[in-house]
C-alpha cells in the first residue's frame, strides 16, 4: 500500500461529498439530452403508444426523476465505500505507527482491524472495483514483509535467509575452459530426468558455490532444508509429469523457505508466487495465504511449470518464463527467431535475474546429485515434516491447539505457515497441520470445549504440584471458574494428569455494561469478545472509527434509558447452552460466557501425545 493511494483515494472521497449536493439539485446531465433521438434512430419513448392524458413532457420528467433517484442512491454508495476505505486507511496506517516505533503486538491488531473493516462491511467487495483494489492493497500489506518481521518478533517463526542466487547477483564468473571441460566429463556419470548441460555460465555457478564462503554456506542451508519437504514435493512432481530435479527451482526462488518474501515485487512463499487474487489455483484473504502452504503451493507450482513446458517445449524457457514471465520469453523468441535460452542468453536479450536463473538452478542440482565432488557429503538434512492434518470450520486459536496436543506454540505455528493470524479462520474449512499421533487426543479433547470458546479458553493437563490457583493465574483464567467448569468440588484439588478445561475472560470488564480497552484491542476485537456487532459500539459510544485509546472505557451493551436491564437478558435470544457442541460452528450456536460449561468433569489423561 503506497501512502500517495491512500492519500487519493480520501482526495476522491472529500470531491464526490462535495459533488453530491449539486447531484440532488441538479439531477443527471444525460437526463435532458436523452430526450433527443440521435440522426436515424428512434428513440425509445416514441416506439409506444401515447397514454392517454400523459405528455411527452411529463414523460421526461419521470425519466429524469428516475435517473436522479438512481444517481442519489450511486452517490450514497460510493459515498458509503470511501468511508470504509478511509477508516481501512485509517488502521492501515496506524498498523505502520506501531510497527516502526516497535509495537508489534498493536501493528498485528492494525493490519488485522484493517482487512476485518473491509470483510466486514457488508459491501459487495468484488462488484466495486475501487473496493476491490483497496483489499487487494491490503492483503499486500498483510503479506509484506512488514508482517513477516511481525511474526519474527514474537519468535515463532524463523528468520528468513537470502536464497543462494539472491547472493550471487552481483557476481560476475570470468570463463575458466579447463573447469567446463572436467565439469562437463564428470557430468556423464551424473544421472537426471532433467536435461543437464555444463557451459561457461553453469561452470561459472559452480565455482561460486564451491569456494566462495557465503555462496556455499547458503547453498548448503538450502539443501539442509530441503530434507523437510523433499519427500511430499518429490511425490507431487511425480503426479503432475514434472522432472524430479526441478525441485532444485526452489533453491534459487526460497531456499526451500516456505514463508519467504520479496519486498520489491510482493512474490511469497517457496515457489515465489505473485499475489494475484485466486491465481495457481491458491487461496489468499485476510487468514489463509496458501502461497505458504509447502504442499498446496508445491501442486501449484508443478501444475504451472508444466504448463510452461507444454507452451514453449523446452524446459530452459519454461524455466525462464518462470522467472520473467511467459510473455516476456514469447516476444523474445519472437524477436530473435530463436527458441533457445542459450542463444537469448549470447544475444542479450535477457534480464540479468533471469540470465542467472537457470545456469544457477543447473548448477544447484549437478551439485546436489555429485555431493562428495563439491564439498556437501558432510550435509545432514533436517528430519522430514511429518503431521496429523484435521479439517476445521471453527476459529480455533493457536495456543488451545497448542494446548491440546501437547506441543509447542513454535510448533505449531511452523506447521501451518499458510495461517496469516494466530487462529484459523471462521465458518471456512482449513486443514489444520498438528503433529504425528496427536489427532486422536485433539478430536477428543477439542469436543469438551464450546465451538464458540475455541477461540479464547484454554486446555490444561495438570502438573505435579499445581493447584487451580497456579493454574489459573498462568493461563489467565479464575479458580473458581476453573472448578465451576470442570464440576470440581471445593476440596477436592485437582490430581497430576487431571484434564482441564480453562475458560479464559480475555476482557477486563468495570462493569457488567463497559469494558476498559486494553493494548492491541480494536472495535473488532471487542465486539467478538462480546458478542455484538461492530456497528453497535460505534452507535453506544459515538465513535466514527475503529480506533480506540488504551484505558478508554466503552459501552459494550446497549447503554440503560428507562429501566435497567442486563446484556444477558439482550442476548439470551440468540443463545443456546450447549454441554456437548458438535465439531462443527455451522450446527452450533453462540453461546453466553455466564452460562457455558464444559462437557465433562475433569478427567484423567488416558493417551498424552508424544
Amino acid at each position: 500500500m503506497h501512502w500517495s493511494e491512500g492519500n487519493n483515494l480520501l482526495r476522491r472521497g472529500a470531491l464526490l461529498i462535495a459533488c453530491t449536493p449539486l447531484l440532488l439539485l441538479a439531477g443527471c446531465p444525460q437526463g435532458k439530452t436523452g430526450q433527443a433521438a440521435a440522426p436515424g434512430k428512434v428513440s425509445a419513448q416514441r416506439t409506444a403508444p401515447a397514454v392517454a392524458g400523459v405528455s411527452q413532457s411529463s414523460g421526461a420528467q419521470s425519466g429524469a426523476a428516475h435517473t436522479t433517484a438512481q444517481t442519489v442512491e450511486d452517490s450514497a454508495a460510493a459515498y458509503k465505500a470511501q468511508q470504509l476505505i478511509a477508516r481501512a486507511e485509517q488502521s492501515y496506517r496506524s498498523g505502520v505507527s506501531n510497527y516502526r516505533n516497535g509495537h508489534l503486538e498493536a501493528a498485528r491488531a492494525d493490519f488485522d482491524s484493517a482487512v476485518d473493516l473491509m470483510l466486514t462491511s457488508g459491501l459487495d467487495l468484488k462488484s466495486d472495483p475501487q473496493l476491490n483494489d483497496e483489499f487487494e492493497h491490503l492483503l499486500d500489506a498483510v503479506n509484506s514483509l512488514e508482517i513477516a518481521a511481525l511474526k519474527q518478533g514474537n519468535g515463532l517463526s524463523p528468520a528468513i535467509e537470502a536464497a543462494p542466487l539472491d547472493t550471487a547477483n552481483e557476481v560476475t564468473f570470468p570463463p575458466n575452459a579447463a573447469l567446463t571441460a572436467q565439469l562437463a566429463a564428470e557430468l556423464k556419470t551424473t544421472q537426471s530426468d532433467f536435461p543437464l548441460v555444463v557451459n561457461d555460465y553453469v561452470a561459472g555457478f559452480i565455482s561460486y558455490f564451491s569456494s566462495n564462503s557465503a555462496g556455499h554456506a547458503h547453498l548448503l542451508r538450502s539443501l539442509e532444508r530441503a530434507g523437510k519437504y523433499k519427500a511430499r514435493i518429490s511425490e507431487i512432481l511425480r503426479e503432475e509429469g514434472v522432472p524430479q530435479d526441478l525441485i532444485y527451482l526452489a533453491v534459487a526462488e526460497s531456499g526451500f523457505q516456505p514463508q519467504a518474501l520479496n519486498a520489491r515485487s510482493g512474490a511469497g512463499g517457496m515457489w515465489q508466487f505473485m499475489p494475484f487474487a485466486g491465481a495457481y489455483g491458491l487461496t489468499r484473504n485476510g487468514w489463509v495465504d496458501e502461497r505458504f502452504d509447502p504442499e498446496k503451493s508445491s501442486r501449484a507450482y508443478a501444475r504451472y511449470i508444466k504448463s510452461l513446458y507444454n507452451q514453449f517445449g523446452d524446459w530452459y524457457l519454461a524455466m525462464a518464463a518462470y522467472d520473467w514471465g511467459p510473455g516476456y520469453v514469447q516476444r523474445a523468441v519472437m524477436r530473435t527467431g530463436y527458441a533457445d535460452f542459450w542463444e537469448l542468453y549470447r544475444r542479450g536479450v535477457l534480464p540479468a535475474e533471469t540470465r542467472n536463473y537457470v545456469p544457477g538452478i543447473i548448477a544447484a542440482i549437478i551439485m546436489a546429485k555429485n555431493p562428495s565432488q563439491y564439498g556437501l557429503d558432510k550435509l545432514v538434512p533436517d528430519p522430514p515434516v511429518i503431521s496429523d492434518t484435521t479439517t476445521v470450520d471453527y476459529a480455533i486459536d493457536l495456543p488451545l491447539v497448542a494446548d491440546l496436543t501437547g506441543a509447542s506454540l513454535q510448533e505449531i505455528v511452523a506447521l501451518n505457515p499458510s495461517l496469516l493470524r494466530m487462529t484459523t479462520p471462521q465458518d471456512v474449512p482449513f486443514d489444520l497441520h498438528i503433529p504425528a499421533g496427536t489427532l486422536d487426543a485433539f478430536q477428543t479433547r477439542v469436543k469438551q470445549i464450546p465451538v464458540d470458546k475455541r477461540s479464547t479458553w484454554r486446555f490444561h493437563v495438570v502438573k505435579a504440584g499445581e493447584s487451580l490457583e497456579s493454574i489459573a493465574t498462568l493461563l489467565h483464567s479464575r479458580a473458581t471458574e476453573i472448578a465451576e467448569t470442570n464440576d470440581i468440588a471445593k476440596g477436592d484439588p485437582p490430581e497430576q494428569g487431571d484434564e482441564l478445561v480453562v475458560p479464559v475472560t480475555v476482557a477486563t470488564v468495570s462493569h457488567s455494561q463497559h469494558y476498559k480497552v486494553q493494548r492491541g484491542d480494536t472495535l473488532i476485537t471487542v465486539a467478538d469478545r462480546f458478542n455484538v456487532s461492530v456497528e453497535d459500539l460505534r452507535r453506544w459510544n459515538h465513535l466514527s472509527s475503529n480506533t480506540v485509546k488504551v484505558g478508554h472505557t466503552l459501552a459494550v451493551a446497549e447503554p440503560v434509558r428507562l429501566a435497567p436491564h442486563s446484556r444477558t437478558h439482550r442476548s439470551s435470544s440468540r443463545t443456546s447452552k450447549s454441554t456437548h457442541p458438535s465439531s462443527s460452528s455451522s450446527s452450533s450456536k453462540k453461546t453466553s460466557h455466564s452460562s457455558t460449561k464444559s462437557s465433562g468433569k475433569k478427567t484423567k489423561s488416558s493417551s498424552k501425545p508424544k
